[in-house]
């Protein structure tokens, strides 16, 4: 009696956390999400707090000039430097750097071994071929990775529903137009499109999130489609004309509430999806800005250093485990939200 007293929603949840495979990718990947929108704290070449001279300074929020440590110049201090790592250490000064003490764009210059370099103490996964600390490469890549998943899905999933939910509910002749529509729209070369823009736009995240938008609402439109022919023919629909609603209270009080479970299912794909073209797009070199943190740069860069197998086999690393843990979560969703599945 307590089973059938839950919502559909709650049991579909316990079939969730009954896959164990796909619960703990839930609980890591959220995980590692979090660790990396909090990346400045894990990984900075600047420290967190100085206590200087009876002072206190935060130059992870603010730039200070090294004359404020004893130097000699009104440039910013580079806390990398040995004589400024000194004087902000010794007798009563301390200092609380990150736990990897390099920035997304902090080059070494006071390194002991020629970049590409291996793992070291210093560099924990080594360098990449301009000198860059490789852990905080990855860790800020991820960042940049999953962000833009997350925003390329959301604007996936709105252009998908709207458009699935249009052509579903109404059918007839706005069905064939959108469809026909979609035909032409899908046909048209995105990698071409994507070179043509990149050589006379200057690469940016915005202008890529706008044209990978543009194509990747279509699949989801299709599923959403599908989900409404259905459900347009049901009971509930009828008493809800019946009623007197109008169009926009029955698709989005009714018939939308009973057609998610596709859109829910699509999103840990599409996400991997989103990651897979941004990482092909900076290996190609038509990505994101240069200088910006990229999965798909380092492993341009492996590529083209196969000493270094450090760099290609970290990214490698974390690009699989990215997917994996995306893909567990969607076979998961997809066992969870299986009308087939009654039990909890």
């Amino acid at each position: 009696m307590a089973t059938a007293s839950l919502s559909p929603s709650r049991r579909a949840w316990l079939r969730f956390k009954r896959n164990r495979l796909g619960y703990w990718s839930l609980v890591l990947f959220c995980v590692l999400v979090v660790a990396s929108l909090f990346a400045e704290v894990l990984s900075n070449d600047r420290p967190l707090v100085v206590r200087y001279e009876g002072q206190t300074y935060f130059p992870i929020v603010r730039d200070y000039p090294e004359t404020v440590f004893g130097g000699d110049f009104e440039t910013p201090a580079d806390y990398l430097d040995p004589f400024i790592r000194k004087q902000i250490t010794q007798g009563d000064n301390w200092a609380l750097y990150a736990p990897n003490p390099y920035g997304s764009q902090t080059i070494n210059y006071f390194a002991e071994k020629p970049n590409p370099s291996g793992p070291s103490r210093a560099n924990w996964f080594g360098t990449d071929d301009r000198g860059r600390d490789l852990l905080a490469q990855l860790i800020y890549g991820f960042r940049v990775s999953v962000l833009f998943a997350l925003a390329l899905t959301a604007i996936g999933v709105v252009l998908g529903i709207v458009t699935g939910a249009i052509q579903g509910f109404f059918g007839g002749k706005t069905d064939l137009a959108f469809q026909r529509f979609i035909e032409i729209w899908g046909s048209m070369p995105e990698l071409y499109l994507l070179i043509i823009f990149s050589a006379v736009f200057a690469p940016s995240v915005g202008l890529l999130l706008i044209l990978l938008s543009l194509f990747g609402w279509m699949g989801l439109s299709d599923y959403v489609r599908a989900e409404f022919l259905r459900n347009r023919q049901l009971d509930y629909v009828r008493a809800a004309r019946a009623m007197g609603l109008s169009n926009a209270q029955i698709i989005w009080r009714h018939i939308l509430p009973n057609s998610l479970t596709p859109v829910v299912t699509f999103l840990p794909f599409r996400m991997s999806a989103a990651i897979l073209a941004l990482t092909s797009l900076d290996f190609l070199g038509l990505g994101v800005p240069p200088g910006t943190p990229s999965l798909g740069e380092l492993l341009s860069q492996g590529k083209n250093s196969i000493d270094a197998w450090w760099i290609s086999l970290s990214t490698f690393g974390v690009l699989v485990l990215t997917l994996l843990l995306l893909t567990f979560m969607g076979d998961a969703l997809r066992d969870a939200l299986d009308p087939r599945k009654q039990d909890v």
